[in-house]
């Protein structure tokens, strides 16, 4: 699910962290931020966030749990606006809007 927030008023980091979100890392110009629901890191939202264009733009998507790695890394998450997701991006949206 991509949001884009515009007229931010502070660093995406700080914005975040507000929201409930911590940062895990940032590598290039996309920054990764998580929303764990329990102790066990899982289930969690998960952000990725960038700057574009004078415009945060947010990819959050549901890591239901851990990716499993195999011959092929499969991760185990929900992508599409319904649900608990849906949920979780209107609150980003009237948090940060």
């Amino acid at each position: 699910m991509n949001l884009r927030i515009e007229k931010i008023k502070d660093n995406p980091v700080n914005l975040l962290r507000r929201a409930g979100y911590i940062f895990q890392r940032k590598e290039g110009e996309e920054m990764s931020f998580i929303r764990p629901f329990s102790t066990s890191g899982f289930p969690r939202f998960h952000i990725y966030a960038k700057i574009e264009n004078f415009q945060l733009v947010l990819n959050i998507h549901l890591d239901v749990k851990k990716e499993t790695y195999s011959k092929e890394t499969r991760h185990h998450g929900e992508y599409k606006n319904e649900g608990i997701l849906a949920e979780e991006v209107e609150r980003i949206k009237k948090f940060l809007e």
